[in-house]
């Protein structure tokens, strides 16, 4: 078991250690010279200080973050999260904040990755402003980012301050996709069925009409004689091709890991959908009809990311 550890409310520099004993030093020096020149120093070298402490406090204050979590997001591959760092001050920006996360399995006991972190060198009032870090899990399953922490050494850099928020936000992570020589046998068996031409407009079989070009057809389907003709560009309108469903069995993908297996089958599904090939699944006593939508894939891969893991309160 792991043992949570949190980020310190606040943590002296090297600055500010330094102006600590800068200022001791002359206050000690003060008393014994009883110099009021040393006393007049001291006393504004305390009223940084205190501006440094209302000013700090002021600056982590009011504050509330998003995050904009991709769709799909699969183990041991880094993605672009989202930050959204909102200023709810009505008279005071936000300056030189970092934001700090750290997420945390909720399906194995234990795993937590290290901190990440991001800059906003200024926020203004009452807007917001987004950033970006690399995350990654190593692990399949259901996720959570609930320790936020936003730190700042403003104003002078003698004291870092964090405060904790109170945002969270979960999410699954898919299965890592590892090539395996399964998809070839598949395209093997798929082959032999064939494939059959449907009426659908695509850019696959054989021509159906001739039409006006559409902003973004691709150049190499324009129909040059006709264009000629007409004086305006002419496209080709090709038929679609309808492949041959493939239903995949778990219990019967003879791969003895189950890590393995998943991933192995997570490749599969996304290379047979990337080619329009309709997909099924057979899996945990629940079957998945062939299909090639986003939301199908979707379905299949958060079956596939929750397969045998249990999900149990992390508190």
């Amino acid at each position: 078991m792991f043992k949570k550890q949190s980020l310190p409310v606040i943590k002296i520099t090297n600055a500010g250690w330094l102006y600590i004993a800068l200022t001791l030093f002359l206050g000690f020096a003060g008393v014994n010279t009883s110099n009021n020149l040393i006393y007049l120093i001291v006393s504004a070298l305390l009223g940084f200080m205190a501006i440094s402490g209302f000013f700090g406090k002021r600056n982590l204050s009011r504050i509330d973050i998003d995050a904009e979590i991709p769709q799909e997001i699969f183990a041991n591959k880094e993605f672009p999260l989202k930050i959204s760092l909102k200023n709810l001050k009505g008279f005071f920006p936000i300056f030189l904040m970092r934001v700090k996360i750290r997420g945390q399995s909720l399906s194995e006991k234990g795993t937590v990755p290290l901190f990440r972190e991001t800059l906003f060198p200024f926020v203004d009032k009452k807007s917001y402003s987004s950033g970006y870090m690399d995350i990654s899990f190593k692990k399949r399953g259901r996720h959570v980012i609930k320790e936020i922490y936003i730190c700042s050494v403003f104003p002078f850099n003698f004291f870092v301050r964090c405060r904790r928020l109170g945002a969270s936000f979960d999410f699954i992570v898919f299965p890592e996709p590892k090539k395996s020589a399964l998809l070839n046998i598949l395209e093997r068996q798929r082959l032999s069925k064939g494939e059959i031409q449907i009426d659908k407009t695509g850019y696959e079989s054989e021509m159906l009409s001739i039409r006006e070009y559409i902003l973004g057809d691709p150049f190499k389907y324009i129909n040059w004689k006709a264009t000629a003709k007409t004086g305006g560009l002419k496209t080709k309108e090709l038929s679609s091709l309808a492949y041959q469903p493939i239903v995949i069995d778990f219990e019967k993908i003879d791969i003895k890991n189950i890590e393995e297996k998943i991933s192995c089958i997570t490749y599969m599904i996304l290379q047979l959908l990337r080619k329009n090939i309709p997909v099924g699944i057979k899996i945990g006593g629940r079957f998945y009809k062939p299909d090639i939508s986003n939301a199908h894939k979707i379905s299949i891969l958060n079956e596939l990311a929750l397969y045998g893991i249990e999900k149990y309160d992390s508190e």
